[in-house]
């Protein structure tokens, strides 16, 4: 029966990304929300900012993957910290 489950959408459905709280950083705030990818938890995340009285979101993605979630939360929000520093404001052009 489970094989029959599998096959036609039956099984476990994906879990979605829990978000981390979120982490203040340079009036910005960075929200780490990696998932899960095979066996190891994909590096994704949220960089939020209120400019001129509007919430504005970027989301992102990296290529870089990890076996614990707890070491995927820190990489995520250190990653975050990055694009602040490199891109500022200019992340929601």
């Amino acid at each position: 029966m489970t094989f029959w489950k599998n096959l036609f959408g039956g099984g476990q459905p994906a879990s979605a990304p829990k978000a981390s709280d979120p982490v203040e950083y340079n009036g910005f705030l960075i929200r780490a929300a990696p998932f899960k990818e095979g066996a190891n938890y994909q590096t994704a995340g949220t960089i939020e900012k209120e400019i001129d009285g509007v919430r504005k979101e970027h989301r992102f993605i990296r290529a870089d993957s990890h076996p614990v979630y707890d070491d995927a939360v820190s990489f995520t929000v250190s990653k975050g910290r990055q694009i602040i520093d490199q891109m500022g404001e200019r992340l929601f052009d």
